[in-house]
């Protein structure tokens, strides 16, 4: 009899408890791909973006292209959590370009164009921030979009048919795009909104 009600305390506790007493919030868990360039990667769009995805529960995983370790233009250095080779054939709630001037390495990257297109298609958030919405752009997914870039590169996405808007984070769909460092922390909150975390 003792065990019964221990049993029915505890399922009540499940119940009526909600969910946050508990540490856990909606969508806790899900995997985040950041995508780095090899060299001069903008520190703080991959340190800053990934620090508040965490701070929510997201699983971030940093990858780039022939590296075990990347460098940021401000000295920082990531370890690659997973080579590209392994995440192009992975599903992730969202996939992420970080910016730097580094990431010009992946505008006419056609690999990196396929992935996005295809995370794109199984339903994953894309965003891109500083230089990288060109490599969105360059891979079709801007096309008729309103997005945003760093300034001096809002002619390449008008080139590719995207609508530049200027603002420091733009959301269309499940496109997030962000124009600099600065932008790092709201780029970050956009993409937790879309993958349902806020």
């Amino acid at each position: 009899m003792r065990m019964k009600r221990l049993v029915l305390g505890v399922l009540i506790a499940v119940i009526v408890v909600p969910w946050s007493s508990f540490g856990f919030a909606a969508g806790i868990h899900k995997s985040v791909l950041m995508i780095v360039a090899p060299h001069n990667f903008r520190d703080e769009e991959l340190f800053v973006t990934k620090r508040v995805l965490e701070s929510r529960g997201a699983r971030v995983f940093v990858t780039s292209l022939g590296t075990e370790e990347a460098t940021g233009m401000l000295g920082g250095k990531v370890k690659i959590d997973m080579p590209y080779q392994v995440a192009s054939h992975r599903r992730f709630a969202a996939v992420l370009l970080v910016g730097g001037s580094g990431a010009t390495v992946f505008w006419n990257n056609k690999r990196i164009h396929y992935f996005l297109r295809k995370a794109y298609r199984n339903g994953s958030v894309i965003g891109a921030i500083c230089i990288s919405p060109v490599t969105l752009c360059k891979a079709g997914l801007l096309k008729g979009r309103r997005a945003t870039v760093w300034s001096s590169m809002s002619g390449r996405l008008e080139e590719c048919g995207a609508r530049y808007t200027g603002k420091n984070v733009e959301v269309d769909g499940r496109i997030v795009t962000a124009n600099g460092p600065w932008a790092a922390k709201a780029f970050a909150n956009a993409v937790l909104r879309l993958m349902g975390y806020m």
